[in-house]
Parts: C-alpha cells; sequence; structure tokens
C-alpha cells in the first residue's frame, strides 16, 4: 500500500511537471485564466527596462510585458509567486537597464506598505496575444 501512494505521488509530480513544460512552449501555463498566445520568436535572457509600456499580470505564474513598439513577451515564472496573482503589482530591481530571468520581482501587496515574497522570474517569450472572435 505504501509503495503504491509513493508511485501514485511520483506520477501525479510527472504530470504537473509535464504540464508546466506544455504550458510553456505553448504560451500559456494552464494555471489560471491567461490569455491564449502564439509564440512568435525565440525565447530571450533579458528585455530592456525602458522599452516596457505596460505590464499585465495574469495570474501567480504568467506576466506579459507590453513593449513600446507593440512587441509583447510572456513571462511563465519557473515557480508559483504567492499573491502575484491577486494583487497584480510587482517591483523589481536592476543594476543595468535590462530585466533578466537571473533577476527577482517581488510583490507588491494592496493597500499595504509590506512588499510580499521575492520571486525569479523565467525566459521572456515573444508571443502575439489571440483575439477573442466573440470581441
Amino acid at each position: 500500500m505504501h509503495t503504491i501512494s509513493r508511485t501514485l505521488l511520483a506520477a501525479t509530480a510527472a504530470l504537473l511537471a509535464g504540464a508546466c513544460v506544455q504550458g510553456t512552449n505553448q504560451a500559456t501555463n494552464g494555471h489560471g485564466d491567461v490569455p491564449e498566445a502564439v509564440v512568435v520568436g525565440e525565447p530571450v535572457e533579458c528585455i530592456q527596462t525602458n522599452f516596457i509600456r505596460n505590464t499585465r499580470v495574469h495570474d501567480d505564474y504568467t506576466i506579459d510585458f507590453e513593449m513600446t513598439g507593440g512587441k509583447t513577451y510572456r513571462n511563465t515564472l519557473p515557480n508559483r509567486c504567492p499573491g502575484l496573482g491577486f494583487d497584480e503589482a510587482f517591483a523589481y530591481r536592476t543594476t543595468v537597464s535590462q530585466l533578466c530571468r537571473i533577476d527577482m520581482i517581488t510583490v507588491l501587496q494592496r493597500g499595504s506598505s509590506i512588499r510580499g515574497p521575492g520571486c525569479g522570474l523565467g525566459k521572456f517569450v515573444p508571443v502575439e496575444l489571440v483575439k477573442d472572435s466573440a470581441g
């Protein structure tokens, strides 16, 4: 019985890990209400901070960085960032004019001066958002 539980736990973990990998390849991750997107280029390690026009937090894993010129980069965090999807706000600090995969973001909690957890970024994947045919 104990061996079956371990096997089931290992199988479940493998399925979850596979779902995250699959989601990253498809520019969505299945963790929340993330708009569908099509990958339009190779992932990059860094983006220029002075070209970030807007950010859209979709859930605890996914942020779209809208750049000047109309390009969008989707960043799927390698691990859950608790509170990010709820608060939909984060801060970052860099010593150069780039935000990179090795950098950390910090969740900014709504209505509070208390900062939330720090979370690592993933690669920046260039995407085009799929427009909803109903909208």
